[in-house]
């Protein structure tokens, strides 16, 4: 196994554009831990850590430009409010040096249905920035995931960013583990309110082959909202409403069975953690509008 260490962005996309196969390596977290247990053997690692650039983010009107390499823990002390759902996601990721060294690009990268940070993104809204030698693209977020395991990169493509949605309401991220902490999840939930676009949007982890959005649900919690008057007057949703919202979020799975949990138990959590979401994005919501029509 060879190791590539460039200095540079230019000689990182230099290095993937000469060695498509090469694997890249920031914090290691996932990395490490297949080739440990031999589960891959790559002929190059990447090495981005001496890229500066990638640690760092950018807090702009629409957007957070979120560098691939920013570690979680920065992400839980700088960008609460920006990005309160993702730093949610963020506190649940393994133990306090995992957090120190994963990242949001590393999760994406790995594109494991289970990653903590996907159903966050996939409710606030995100654009992956992939970048090689023949230019820059931004990719969906939701368009991102293409199988288990899998990504929508191309061989020459490295995550130089994501471009995330700023928080206009309240986001909530929960997440079913075997213990409290050090766990991969058996699956999670994200949803995020955007009351200036009248719009709900919401991710599921650990419940597909993919992370997915239960855009069923979604569809169906924006019309309620609008047709009932609620995002103005701030009203109490009806228990009817909840209901149906998470039994639609289940129907979104496409769980399996496995040593972490059953496919029934899968479907079953993502209900019920789709309901109490919403009841707390709800309540802040309506402590927000009554702030505001106080003030």
């Amino acid at each position: 196994m060879d190791f590539l260490r460039p200095g540079s962005w230019e000689e990182a996309l230099a290095a993937k554009a000469e060695h498509p196969t090469a694997v890249p390596i920031a914090g290691g977290t996932d990395v490490m831990v297949e080739i440990n247990f031999d589960h891959r053997r790559p002929e190059y690692l990447l090495d981005l850590n001496r890229i500066g650039d990638l640690y760092e983010w950018e807090i702009g009107d629409r957007d957070v430009r979120l560098g691939a390499s920013v570690p979680y823990t920065r992400i839980m002390e700088g960008l609460r409010d920006p990005l309160p759902g993702l730093a949610l996601a963020a506190h649940t990721v393994g133990s306090p040096q995992i957090r120190n060294r994963g990242s949001v690009g590393g999760n994406l990268g790995a594109a494991s249905p289970a990653g903590d940070a996907h159903p966050a993104l996939l409710a606030a809204g995100a654009d992956v920035e992939a970048e090689s030698v023949r230019g820059t693209r931004l990719i969906p977020v939701e368009e991102f995931y293409t199988g288990v395991k899998r990504n929508a990169l191309a061989p020459d493509e490295l995550i130089r960013a994501v471009r995330i949605r700023k928080a206009d309401g309240p986001q909530q991220f929960s997440k079913v583990g075997t213990r409290n902490a050090m766990v991969i999840a058996v699956c999670a939930f994200g949803i995020a309110l955007h009351p200036a676009a009248r719009a709900v949007r919401t991710g599921i982890g650990s419940a597909a082959p993919t992370p997915v959005r239960a855009r069923a649900a979604e569809d169906f919690l924006a019309a309620a909202l609008e047709e009932g008057g609620f995002w103005e007057s701030g009203a109490a949703l009806p228990p009817s409403l909840a209901r149906q919202f998470a039994e639609l979020a289940a129907g979104a799975c496409n769980p399996i069975d496995d040593v972490r949990g059953s496919a029934r138990y899968r479907r079953h959590a993502v209900g019920v953690m789709a309901r109490r979401t919403l009841r707390w994005t709800w309540d802040a919501y309506r402590g927000s509008e009554r702030n505001t029509r106080c003030a």
